[in-house]
């Protein structure tokens, strides 16, 4: 178990500031313990003295978990009405209004019931934290956005619930909840993760000993890279000259790509790992101005130009009529050192403008490092 915290370290931070303070507790699958050890030290912190509520809890039927829910006050959840059912929702209305000074908020990663302020429960969470209430959380690794790609190649699982990765940059403190995939499993066997009507079939799907043990490792390297941007982050501060000189990544994309968000968690992945800011550019030449490109090719752009702000980059539209031409002098501008662009399978007339593009590039960009994704790998480099 990495950055392994008391509450009273917390507690320092909540009392230090006027908004409020995040702390995330990361796990590569269920039951390895985030939301036990999220009672534990909302129990801890109240003993303290300190005024904490669970805002939302899941115990999935873990008695152990369940356990811990008494002698913590609850915030009552919202009951929502869709499409012929009754949804439970966090009461986020009802904890601004009780102004804890702590909330505890579980399945950080679900997505609200349609008709909702806030489409996900990190949005929640921003609101809290915008109001001064300090917040304990949990994800599970799979669940961050720019690791999609990597985790349905590995384990073969459609990810289908995520958080930005600007959720996690802006914790105070992440821990990661590491266990031996070996006791992980036994605790599955044993009926303690599930209803023992669903263990066989989760033994049979997810929880495979090969895709534990690649989730394992990204939430292992995953936390040592964001405590890694931190310490980066509070050594650079003040110092813009060698922010600047820190080789920024520059993402390329354009309306036509309906592959682009695989080149954006790329983008997001390179800059992380080299603690760097980053850019997402397109260019709008005069074939790919608003009123040349269909309403399909729009929404699609402004889609990918909403991801990649999800996922912590700057946005940037030139205007040109040479696409690489413009893409080169606003990276030698602009302290560019890893330009991401990406080969796509489509109709051969586009087939034929790609590999003029990634043909030109290779030749004019050689004052920088290329990084060409592939059409079916969103994650391998050609």
């Amino acid at each position: 178990m990495s950055d392994r915290r008391r509450p009273e370290d917390f507690l320092e931070l909540v009392e230090r500031s006027r908004r409020g303070r995040l702390k995330l507790y990361i796990g590569f699958a269920a039951g390895v313990g985030k939301t036990y050890r999220m009672l534990e030290e909302a129990h801890a912190l109240r003993r303290r003295g300190v005024d904490v509520v669970v805002g939302l809890v899941e115990t999935h039927g873990r008695s152990e978990t369940a356990d811990l829910i008494p002698g913590l006050e609850v915030i009552p959840r919202r009951q929502v009405a869709y499409r012929g059912i009754t949804i439970e929702e966090m009461d986020i209305d009802a904890i601004l209004a009780r102004r804890p000074q702590v909330a505890v908020v579980d399945e950080i990663a679900h997505s609200n019931v349609p008709g909702s302020r806030n489409v996900k429960r990190y949005e929640d969470v921003y609101e809290l934290l915008d109001a001064g209430i300090n917040v304990i959380g949990a994800f599970n690794i799979q669940h961050l956005e720019s690791l999609k790609d990597i985790v349905e190649q590995a384990t073969d699982i459609k990810v289908r619930e995520s958080v930005a990765d600007t959720f996690l940059q802006q914790a105070d403190q992440v821990v990661n909840l590491d266990l031996a995939v070996e006791d992980l499993l036994e605790r599955m066997r044993a009926g303690k993760i599930y209803a023992e009507d669903k263990v066989a079939h989760s033994l049979a799907s997810f929880f495979k000993e090969e895709k534990l043990s690649a989730l394992r490792e990204l939430a292992l390297r995953e936390v040592a890279e964001s405590l890694g941007r931190a310490a980066i982050g509070q050594a650079t501060a003040g110092e813009p000259a060698r922010r600047a000189a820190s080789q920024r990544v520059m993402v390329c994309i354009s309306s036509l790509s309906p592959r682009t968000a695989a080149l954006l968690r790329r983008g997001a992945r390179l800059a992380g790992r080299l603690s760097t800011d980053w850019y997402v550019v397109w260019v709008e030449t005069p074939r790919e101005a608003p009123d040349r490109i269909d309403a399909s090719a729009q929404r699609l752009l402004h889609k990918n130009t909403e991801m990649a702000r999800t996922l912590g980059a700057e946005v940037v539209r030139l205007h040109g009529r040479d696409r690489v031409t413009a893409l080169l002098d606003f990276a030698r501008s602009h302290a560019v050192g890893h330009i991401v662009i990406g080969r796509g399978r489509s109709a051969l007339w586009r087939n034929l403008l790609r590999r003029d593009f990634v043909q030109r590039m290779v030749h004019e960009a050689d004052d920088f490092d290329l990084h060409v994704v592939g059409s079916r790998d969103g994650e391998g480099e050609r």
